[in-house]
């Protein structure tokens, strides 16, 4: 079974980066999820796919998965690419694309 570390990433639907900061341990589904058929719930019978374990940093997730001899993947956190624009760049004389109504 392998365990996936990393960092997750802000929500679509906010802006700010609350509940980013910390590192997650979390196992791969062993089992596929099967619907139940007379109520219509989606089960799965792997009990390691509720287990999420939050670490400050990458280095004690990884501790944590070599002392419990847990084979894991380290996923890098991807770092969005902001481009600073100021509110006067759009009135700017030399501007890429023509500004019009």
């Amino acid at each position: 079974m392998v365990a996936r570390i990393f960092r997750p990433s802000r929500t679509a639907m906010q802006s700010g980066k609350a509940k980013t900061h910390h590192w997650i341990l979390e196992f791969e589904p062993e089992a596929p999820k099967a619907v139940e058929p007379l109520m219509g719930y989606t089960s799965s019978s792997d009990m390691r796919s509720q287990v999420r374990l939050t670490f400050e940093t990458k280095e004690q997730a990884i501790d944590y998965a070599e002392r419990n001899d847990i084979l894991y993947r380290v996923e890098e956190e991807q770092t969005p690419k902001r481009v600073r624009v100021a509110y006067s760049d759009n009135f700017k004389y030399d501007r890429r694309q023509p500004w019009t109504h």
